[in-house]
């Protein structure tokens, strides 16, 4: 009797498998994750492209593995560590730059609100960790006297997070729309404290 390890757990697996996301990031960001764009992934990885599936159970897995993976590059970039708040607004400035996985994400969020949907536990996490730690910023802040205190920490972390989809849905739209510099100014105004 052999045991044998689900599909791409082998250590030569894995690494091909961080391999395609990797690249598959990289691509997506600039030429978006339609058309030819997992063509190419498989053309700089070195396979064919329906060999990217045999490390994926499908493109959905994928696109997700790609979104974890830009929300790891987030929060390895060199940062001073100034709260959430500030690294919320790196992030809207970041994602003018990255077009492609702007766009993953507000198609991805949008299209896995099914429980049984591939990315759906991954937005679920995703939204309350975020939450979490922007709730956890605020309440720094108002026990500083930073900001008001006439609002609950996590009700004022889930306008922000509103307010960040709101506006990065509206850029994809429209490219003049400034992420960062919304958020920036709601957040001013939301967080200042009552005179």
């Amino acid at each position: 009797m052999s045991s044998s390890k689900p599909r791409g757990q082998y250590p030569k697996g894995a690494e091909r498998r961080s391999q395609i996301i990797r690249t598959a990031t990289d691509v997506f960001a600039t030429e978006g994750f339609e058309g030819t764009a997992l063509k190419r992934v498989a053309e700089m990885v070195g396979v064919k492209e329906p060999t990217l599936f045999h490390y994926f159970r499908g493109k959905q897995e994928l696109l997700t593995a790609v979104l974890s993976e830009r929300d790891r590059r987030s929060v390895e970039a060199p940062t001073k560590d100034d709260g959430s708040l500030p690294l919320i607004v790196r992030t809207a400035e970041k994602n003018r730059h990255e077009p492609g996985l702007t766009a993953l994400y507000a198609v991805a969020s949008a299209t896995a609100i099914d429980p049984e949907h591939d990315s759906h536990s991954y937005f679920k996490h995703r939204y309350a960790e975020v939450v979490d730690a922007l709730a956890e910023d605020i309440r720094r802040r108002q026990a500083a006297g930073e900001a008001r205190q006439d609002l609950p920490p996590r009700d004022l972390a889930r306008m922000v997070v509103a307010l960040s989809d709101g506006l990065q849905l509206q850029w994809l739209y429209d490219r003049e729309v400034d992420m960062a510099a919304g958020l920036s100014q709601f957040i001013d105004v939301l967080l200042k404290p009552a005179q």
